[in-house]
């Protein structure tokens, strides 16, 4: 068996024990040890995600065998890899606090990220002359374990503002929480609809008017049926779904209506996948999980959220910063250069210097800090997503 198939049976084992492990600690909550760390079902459940976290580094390693470098260089590598240091650090802090209903909301996460990566071509390609460096795994590495990090101090937020958040009405608090939910159910639509759509094959190609004389039409393909189409693009494919709309012309770039396409199918499918969900518990997802969350100690999510903080961001700073401003000089000549991603990442960076700043300063504790933390995970997975698929730049080869 090659080297590739059996790292990808690693990932895909280790993803089945995390699933397994989101299970067993949501098991712990009808246990009358509650969320610490006599009880068995959590036992059970940490062991299945050590396992797991074990399986996912033998991927890590086989892959790096078989492409001779460091599985970081591009979307599939760098999300899984990121999956994986979210999972690290939510063993290491499971091992500090021993809160199992940490893990029922940081393995989803984990599992969620995962399973996006799978929507990327996963092929082992050659490194492009601008990766084959060794700061493409100082740089990355570092800047993916900090945000990874970072990542458990969201989950411990979102279980305080669940637990408390008045669910009693609906206001502005629980209206902006459901509303961070639902982004997760639409990262659940854009993995099922794209799968879906895979497994059947489904492919359309538009054909667009070259923009000189005596150049070639460029074709733009789909793996969706078009719900936006390209501006005075032709579908060229047989028995494929016309666009409903076309997308503007000020929207330059030849793949920017499949990307709108993709996305507006994700917050639809996601829409769809909410809506069933408030018809089946009737209520609020957040106040359906309340009353779960009723032996959480609230300073105690409080401090391990500030706590990831406090270690990851720090790593970021080496990571997403400091390293990459030394591969951006020997690369580029420069330190800086308001490429989007670096941008972006400064954002970030500003935003959890802040948030310390806050926390630290201006006492800014429970509540406050919970929807501090709940956003900078969003500004991060825009990070990953948007700046990544969207926002044209010097680092688009990932």
């Amino acid at each position: 068996m090659e080297l590739s198939t059996i790292s990808s049976n690693l990932l895909y084992a280790a993803f089945i024990l995390y699933l397994i492990a989101t299970f067993f600690f949501g098991g712990t909550i009808r246990e009358k040890s509650g969320n610490t760390s006599g009880s068995k079902a959590g036992t059970i459940a940490i062991t299945l995600t050590i396992i797991g976290f074990v399986l996912q580094v033998g991927y890590f390693i086989t892959r790096w065998i078989a492409s001779q470098h460091a599985p970081v260089s591009n979307l599939f590598e760098f999300t899984t890899f990121f999956g994986m240091m979210l999972v690290l650090a939510f063993i290491v802090i499971y091992f500090i606090y021993r809160l199992n209903l940490l893990g029922l909301f940081t393995l989803p996460v984990a599992l969620l990220i995962i399973a996006y990566a799978s929507m990327f071509p996963r092929e082992i390609s050659p490194l492009i002359p601008a990766l084959k460096t060794h700061w493409l795994y100082i740089h990355v590495t570092t800047a993916a374990a900090g945000e990874a990090i970072l990542a458990v101090s969201f989950a411990a937020g979102l279980i305080y503002l669940i637990k408390m958040v008045d669910q009693s009405k609906l206001n502005k608090k629980t209206f902006w929480l459901e509303f961070i939910l639902y982004g997760l159910y639409a990262t659940i639509g854009f993995i099922l609809i794209t799968t879906t759509f895979r497994a059947v094959g489904y492919e359309a190609v538009f054909e667009l008017p070259s923009q000189t004389d005596g150049a070639e039409a460029t074709q733009v393909e789909y793996t969706l049926p078009a719900i936006s189409g390209p501006y005075e693009g032709e579908l060229v494919t047989e028995d494929a779904m016309s666009p409903i709309f076309e997308i503007p012309s000020w929207m330059a770039g030849e793949k920017a209506a499949s990307k709108l396409n993709t996305m507006i199918w994700s917050l639809l499918s996601g829409l769809v996948l909410y809506g069933l969900t408030l018809l089946i518990l009737r209520k609020r997802v957040a106040a359906a999980i309340q009353p779960y969350l009723s032996k959480v100690k609230p300073d105690l999510v409080d401090e391990i959220s500030y706590r990831a903080v406090a270690i990851g961001f720090p790593v970021f700073t080496l990571g997403a910063l400091i390293f990459a401003m030394i591969w951006a000089q020997q690369a580029w000549n420069r330190f800086w250069g308001w490429d989007p991603k670096e941008v972006w990442a400064l954002i970030t960076w500003l935003f959890y210097a802040v948030f310390l700043h806050l926390r630290l300063s201006q006492g800014w504790q429970g509540e406050r800090s919970a929807w501090l933390a709940v956003i900078g995970f969003v500004i991060i997975m825009f990070n990953l997503i948007a700046v990544n698929l969207v926002i044209a730049g010097l680092h688009s080869y990932a």
